[in-house]
């Protein structure tokens, strides 16, 4: 019999249980979230006569938990509708409710009597076969359950979720000596194609990999730290986005964690381990312990190693001396090592340009390097099986760009350990094997499949799944069919073409409007149709700004308005492919970006989608089809009117309201929700099998005998419409919500969506609607206002209101 979760229940409404229920119910999973039996009424529950007997007093931690979520940021939903897939309750009333379920997830806190007799309650309500695991972030799952029945342990594993769980791609699965290898080989499915998860197998070691080995990290830098007097914010320049680890670096990272939550994961190392040498690493110093005494927990108390003040000229963030515990003005950290590495292309380049430099800053990363990668090479195989998991565990837990034995490569196996051995380190046996065999990397690379060094001397192949297709390894199996300097095609098998982008940060210029062009071309050879999708960063931010600034600064406008017709070319020429073409869409999807999904016939986008139409920023209109599209989206949502015709104005007016307020989906479905998108679109929960999925629906809908769309027609709201929009942007000029230029902008967005100057009802094609866009955005690029605004964008990253 095939195993299905259908419906779960979290025990533990904290921050971690609730953001768990969450994320089922993001996936369409129903979730009972139980917790303790308040012991005590709150001030307000007495003012309001309840008992302790009262539900709402019985479940009030649960119903706290399932509150918050629509408090929380980033938000833990994919939408607040999925807030009604959980249902509240408590252990004492509610407890045989996990007859219902499928899967029992534990959450309490992190005390081993404690969950003992959590698991022990429920061992006494599941059903036979239920699976139960435990969110443990380093308690032992043998230790868990040893107390339990066989067949409870068979059917009980660790599911150790990273925070926040909607975020945090990492789930790690840990297996107790008596797990059924079926429940684990399920749940790591399970995790990875249900929950959209990166599922990597611990073994039941303190802290299992990533928080073993992060912590370690976490640990050795604050002691290098003392070591050579560096500042907390110093570090934090040295330990971010430059060597490939996340912005909150390394102290903005603990106080993001809670410095009481921090010491609790070391502690657990510490007091496990039986190696001095180990233990002394995960001592916690004495300023850290004043800081937790003192509450000083980080973000949640508003205050730890960073804090902010407000100043007479606004808000300021201040650092913490921790010799003496006061604040003070952040440094910035200057070291000659730090500006060449910005020079430098690759993240290797960075690396090697740091860590082999002259100054402190060198000092300081070299020395938490070596440490770190000769922890996690003596680690191996106590913690995990393979270098991979390890490399994954750190990479998806903690976010960093590269994981240890990546890391390694990066700056030199050979070079670096000489230079080790040189400095009284001893080298772990992992590495010595693998330099022995006459190998100077972790990794190798042949004809686009990547292979590990394992233990035993062995380079073995990384398998992946069908799902996970990498457009650089098919680059390197010659399945590159065309490229230029912004964009390539590529063969991505069983007659399905792939068109992605590579300019810089994915941005729209003449080089991608002339290989979208190709692409129809190429489709019409043979192929089945056609995928729009890459694997960078993020799918594409919109057009080359800086172009597009610098031509209308010059006045080409007859550049500009060419740049746009070529857009619409591309897409008339996609469509005359007579090929199904499918978008898939992931992260910041902006401005051109919407409008090339809107080249599409259906569209594949990842749940972590960011999607809207932003131009109104920079002091512009969507000026590529997304105006026109939104009004045509717009219109078809109008039901059929039967005696009494439906009046269309509200639809139109809330596309417009989208556009002119730069509205942004915070996820794919509400991506949907908003109506940039539609409900037939398809939306991926897991972001590496986003391309699978899109090459998949471009199969299917050949398949299934593809009809390209028919040019559409609709009938305008007119002047009436227009006058209305503009009086709404009248009063809000008036009463200082926008600026007059924000007034000028919204009223062309209005004028283009009302249908110009027409009789209500006038019927009008697409490319009508095309042409008052093109116009719009033309007159706007023109004024000085919307190149300020540019530029400002350009230099400050942020929007100007002038």
């Amino acid at each position: 019999m095939e195993r299905k979760i259908r419906k779960a229940a979290v025990l533990g409404s904290g921050v971690m249980g609730a953001g768990i229920a969450a994320h089922l119910a993001n996936v369409g999973i129903p979730v009972y979230l139980l917790d303790i039996v308040p012991r005590e009424l709150t001030e307000e529950e007495a003012k309001k006569g309840l008992t302790l007997e009262h539900p709402a007093v019985r479940n009030r931690m649960a119903q706290a938990g399932k509150d918050r979520l629509l408090k929380e940021k980033p938000a833990p939903l994919y939408d607040k509708a999925d807030l009604d897939l959980i249902t509240v309750g408590n252990f004492e009333d509610h407890m045989s409710l996990v007859k219902e379920v499928d899967w029992i997830i534990e959450v309490v806190v992190e005390n081993l009597d404690i969950k003992r007799k959590v698991l022990a309650t429920v061992e006494a309500n599941r059903r036979p076969g239920t699976i139960v695991s435990s969110n443990t972030s380093g308690v032992s799952i043998n230790e868990m359950s040893e107390e339990c029945s066989e067949e409870f342990r068979k059917h009980f594993l660790g599911t150790h979720f990273f925070n926040p769980p909607r975020y945090l791609k990492l789930l790690e699965i840990i297996p107790g000596n008596d797990t059924d290898p079926e429940i684990v080989n399920f749940m790591m499915k399970f995790g990875e194609f249900v929950l959209g998860k990166g599922t990597v197998l611990c073994k039941d070691t303190p802290n299992f990999i990533a928080n073993r080995i992060g912590t370690f990290g976490l640990q050795v830098s604050i002691q290098e730290m003392v070591r050579l007097g560096l500042g907390v914010d110093e570090v934090d320049a040295i330990t971010g986005p430059l060597i490939g680890r996340p912005k909150s670096a390394t102290f903005r990272t603990l106080d993001v964690v809670g410095l009481d939550t921090y010491v609790h994961v070391a502690n657990n190392v510490k007091n496990k381990s039986n190696d001095e040498a180990e233990k002394a690493v995960f001592e916690i110093p004495g300023f850290l312990h004043k800081m937790v005494e003192n509450r000083w927990l980080g973000q949640k108390s508003g205050q730890g190693f960073f804090k902010q003040e407000k100043t007479a000229s606004g808000k300021e963030i201040l650092a913490l001396d921790y010799n003496t515990l006061e604040y003070k003005p952040r440094n910035k950290a200057k070291y000659a090592s730090l500006e060449a590495a910005k020079t430098s292309k690759t993240l290797a380049q960075k690396l090697q340009t740091i860590v082999y430099g002259k100054d402190k800053a060198s000092d300081f990363l070299w020395s938490v390097f070596k440490r770190v990668l000769l922890y996690s090479a003596a680690n191996v195989p106590a913690i995990a099986d393979d270098i991979v998991s390890v490399d994954q565990a750190m990479k998806w837990g903690f976010g960093w760009e590269m994981g240890p034995f990546e890391t390694w490569d990066a700056l030199g196996v050979e070079k670096s350990v000489a230079r080790m051995r040189e400095e009284g380190e001893t080298i772990p046996a992992l590495v010595e094997e693998l330099l022995a065999s006459g190998k100077t990397t972790f990794y190798e690379q042949n004809e686009g499949r990547l292979s590990a060094f394992t233990i035993g001397g062995k380079f073995k192949d990384i398998q992946e799944n069908k799902e996970k297709i990498n457009l650089a390894a098919l680059k390197e199996q010659g399945k590159l069919v065309k490229k230029n300097s912004g964009a390539s095609l590529i063969d991505l098998g069983d007659g399905v073409l792939c068109l992605e982008f590579t300019s810089p940060h994915n941005a729209l210029g003449p080089d991608v409007l002339q290989m979208a062009t190709a692409a129809a071309e190429e489709v019409k050879k043979g192929f089945a149709g056609l995928v729009i999708g890459n694997q960078g960063k993020n799918f594409c931010v919109g057009m080359n700004l800086a172009m597009a600034l610098m031509e209308a600064q010059d006045d080409n406008y007859l550049e500009l308005e060419m740049l746009v017709k070529n857009f619409h070319k591309a897409a008339d020429a996609l469509r005359a492919s007579n090929r199904p073409v499918v978008a898939a869409p992931f992260g910041m999807t902006l401005g051109g970006g919407v409008e090339v999904c809107y080249l599409a016939d259906r569209v594949q986008l990842s749940a972590e989608t960011y999607l809207g139409l932003v131009e109104v920023g920079v002091g512009l209109l969507p000026g590529g089809g997304g105006t026109k599209e939104m009004l045509f989206r717009a219109m078809e949502n109008v039901p059929e009117g039967g005696s009494m015709p439906v009046d269309p104005f509200p639809f139109v007016a809330r596309a417009f309201e989208n556009i002119a307020m730069a509205k942004v989906s915070t996820s794919g479905k509400e991506a949907i929700k908003l109506g940039y998108l539609r409900p037939a679109d398809r939306i991926s929960v897991n972001q590496d099998h986003l391309l699978y999925d899109a090459k998949q629906l471009v199969l299917s809908m050949d398949q299934e005998g593809f009809t390209p769309r028919k040019p559409r027609k609709i009938r305008v709201i007119g002047e009436t419409g227009y006058a209305n929009l503009r009086s709404s942007l009248y009063s809000m000029r008036m009463s200082g919500y926008i600026s007059e230029h924000d007034e000028l902008i919204a009223s062309k967005i209005a004028y283009v969506m009302s249908g110009g100057s027409l009789p209500a009802g006038t019927e009008v094609n697409e490319q009508y609607i095309l042409g008052l866009e093109l116009q719009a955005f033309l007159e706007l690029i023109k004024t000085r206002k919307t190149q300020e605004r540019m530029a400002h964008m350009l230099q400050k990253g942020k929007p100007l209101r002038n």
